[in-house]
């Protein structure tokens, strides 16, 4: 809504003329009897931000710009409305509403001179209308106030007009609730009047929860005023809402017609050209020449280390040399320049810097046992000796220096196997290298090849053994295992596993239990831990987590957990690019299916009656007499929420079928029905208040919104 200004006008008036005030719960008009136009009409809400520099509340009523945000802070207040439904109940915001309007109209002082017309709800409760007066007496000052419904007010004027008859139907659907209100001889029966508590608000609310629903990456772009003007814009009452239904179930060409899109802001990506030929050929030609560079740095540093390895030993070997040249009391002397402690540690020195020299090469190596660590006899003496002619202290170091033998050999073994299994790995990664340095992209497809090979392999072991579903031996399918048995769903290192036990729990007698006098007893529990297939899996896992590092290192897109190639698993959606139908939010069975709850509340959750059964109760409600001659007067509907294209014949159509059987009235209409396309003529006018309710009043008129008219007395 526009900002209102400030009237400067406002002494130039009569004291007795009044000021209007059309008090809705969402927008609020204002101005002077006997004009045509509200002088300011705004969102009836009040804003409680802070002023950033000082932390002070401050209020701001109605609609506020914007670009107020960089000096008030609205994080930590939200909008306050005055209404509880269509009824008043927060007088202290109503109080600056009021400060708001008053101010606007130029008032300078504390008392306002000029009476006040107010608009209420129907059947307003005498509290909330007791203190709506006291508020404006009290605070105000005003001489005298006037209150009266704005949809009364409407008919009446439409009736001064020529459009409406003495009786007739009025139906207000607004904001937050939907009333009907019988008129007999010009004067609305209030008793008579139903209200339902469906409007303008839940419709809204119940679009934009579909929308949210259908579009949740566009949740940011569907505010509450977006959503409002999609409902004002595109919404309409459908006429059959089932027949409605089923036309879009169908999908015709009439349902793809009234399909309306909206389409969110959105810049395409640059196009990508495909590249020409030489622009291939040139590219290559760079990936050659890098692949060319990598080789010769690798070359390079390979050979600068093949010399420092060469000096390496040749600087060992002058040392071994001098050491055998001079007297044993001087190599301490000797040794002690280079940093070393004896013979042998130049020895170990010497035999590591040629196998790395080998290894440098590309040559073989034949691992050999280090010199120091050999064995020494000299230190297990009673090896040896037989047990007959040692002491029981010997018997007790020979039995120390044996585990010191055996652990030390063990030791030495492990060494020599972890050095061959590094020799060999580094062979493998030697290889690797020269492959990935003569073809990077080939042998980076080759990686991903054996990655999703193997991935698929481990995943496959994994949920044999979780759901148990592995064939059975002799070639059986799982179905068949699974029908003979447990013995026949196990593996055949399961089964053994099972004979082991057997054979340990029977074969010992049953007087007495010696298992684990032997030895050899104990080696039973090695051969029930031996499991081939865990085994295997285990190796196929490290190779696995090898091959992950290994790609991770050279495709930083790679993904382990989604896959190798496009960083996903072949169950995923595949990942496009975002074209403009991303962005695009599609109204079609919302266009009426929102509006439709004015009429099935039940759609929202909320139990109460519609449109035409409030119609219904208001007319049951009525003398039988009174009710007759209504029915053949004026329904004016009035209000924001009935302003859907559609809602004259939906409402004309419910009026039709709540009419008795037999109706004579009925049996009119049916007949024009048959001989022309509508019932009645439709009338859009401008709702004004003139001289009705009040006497003090000389003339009276302010606009109030669109009014429509369905005339059931003489159609056609």
């Amino acid at each position: 809504m526009p900002s209102v200004s400030r009237q400067d006008d406002y002494y130039t008036f009569d004291a007795s003329r009044a000021i209007v005030i059309d008090n809705g719960a969402h927008t609020c008009r204002v101005g002077w009897a006997g004009e045509s136009e509200p002088r300011m009409t705004f969102r009836n809400v009040l804003h409680r931000p802070r002023l950033r520099p000082s932390g002070n509340v401050i209020n701001i009523v109605g609609d506020y710009d914007p670009t107020l945000s960089r000096y008030l802070d609205f994080t930590r207040s939200s909008y306050r409305s005055a209404f509880d439904a269509n009824v008043v109940y927060q007088f202290e915001t109503m109080e600056c509403v009021f400060d708001y309007v008053f101010n606007r109209m130029g008032v300078d002082g504390d008392e306002i001179e000029h009476p006040v017309l107010l608009t209420e709800c129907p059947c307003n409760p005498l509290y909330s209308r007791s203190k709506m007066a006291e508020l404006l007496f009290e605070t105000y000052g005003i001489p005298s106030l006037g209150l009266g419904i704005d949809g009364v007010f409407s008919y009446l004027q439409n009736k001064r007009l020529g459009m409406c008859g003495a009786d007739g139907l009025v139906v207000c659907s607004g904001f937050t609730t939907t009333h009907s209100i019988p008129i007999y001889h010009g004067e609305p029966v209030l008793e008579a009047c139903c209200r339902t508590n469906v409007g303008g608000y839940h419709v809204t609310d119940y679009m934009k929860r579909l929308l949210s629903l259908e579009y949740p990456y566009h949740v940011a772009s569907l505010s509450w005023e977006k959503v409002e003007a999609l409902k004002i814009e595109h919404g309409y009452i459908a006429e059959d809402y089932s027949a409605e239904l089923h036309l879009f179930q169908r999908g015709d060409k009439l349902a793809e017609e009234k399909v309306r899109i909206w389409q969110l802001p959105w810049v395409p990506p640059p196009s990508e050209e495909k590249p020409s030929e030489e622009e291939l050929a040139r590219k290559a030609a760079i990936r050659e020449k890098q692949s060319q560079r990598l080789r010769d740095m690798a070359a390079a540093k390979r050979s600068y280390k093949i010399a420092d390895l060469e000096a390496e030993i040749q600087r060992l070997e002058q040392l071994l040399d001098e050491l055998d040249n001079v007297a044993e009391a001087h190599m301490d002397s000797i040794l002690a320049g280079p940093g070393y402690l004896s013979r042998r540690e130049v020895e170990a020195a010497l035999t590591k810097a040629t196998v790395s020299l080998k290894k440098a090469k590309g040559e073989s190596i034949k691992v050999e046992k280090d010199p120091e660590k050999e064995l020494d006899s000299e230190k297990y003496p009673l090896l040896d000796v037989p047990n007959d002619v040692l002491t029981p202290e010997q018997l007790k170091e020979k039995k120390k220096q044996i585990f010191l033998k055996s652990t030390a050999e063990g030791r030495v073994r492990a060494k020599l196997k972890r050095q061959e299994e590094e020799v060999i790995r580094e062979q493998e990664q030697n290889l690797e290298e020269d492959k990935r340095l003569a073809n990077p992209e080939q042998y980076l497809e080759d990686l991903r090849t054996r990655q999703a090979e193997l991935a698929a392999k481990v995943e496959q072991r994994k949920r044999q053994k979780v759901s148990g579903s592995s064939s059975a031996p002799g070639g059986r399918s799982s179905l068949t295992a699974a029908v003979g048995g447990r013995s026949e769903r196990l593996s055949a290192q399961q089964k053994e596993r099972m004979k082991l036990l057997t054979t340990a729990a029977f074969d010992r007698g049953k007087d007495e239990d010696t298992f684990g006098l032997k030895d050899e007893d104990w080696q039973l529990y090695k051969k029930m831990g031996k499991d081939e297939d865990d085994d295997e899996a285990d190796e196929d896992e490290v190779v696995l987590s090898r091959l992950n590092a290994r790609l991770q290192e050279l495709d930083p897109m790679f993904n382990p957990a989604l896959g190798a190639k496009t960083g996903m698993s072949a169950d995923a959606p595949q990942i496009r690019p975002l074209t403009a139908e991303d962005f695009r939010i599609t109204l079609g069975l919302e266009r009426f299916r929102c509006p439709e709850i004015i009429f099935q509340p039940h759609l929202i959750g909320i139990d109460q009656v519609g449109l035409d059964e409030a119609i219904g109760v208001s007319m049951r409600r009525l003398p039988s007499d009174w009710a007759e001659q209504i029915s053949e007067g004026t329904v004016l509907l009035t209000g924001g929420n009935t302003l859907f294209q559609g809602i004259d014949k939906r409402v004309l159509a419910e009026l039709k079928k709540n009419r008795p059987q037999g109706d004579r009235y009925l049996q009119k209409v049916t007949t024009r029905r048959k001989g022309k396309t509508g019932f009645g003529s439709i009338h859009l006018r401008t709702l004004f208040i003139d001289k009705l309710l009040l006497g003090f009043f000389d003339r009276l008129r302010v606009e109030g919104g669109s009014s429509r008219l369905l005339t059931l007395r003489d159609m056609g």
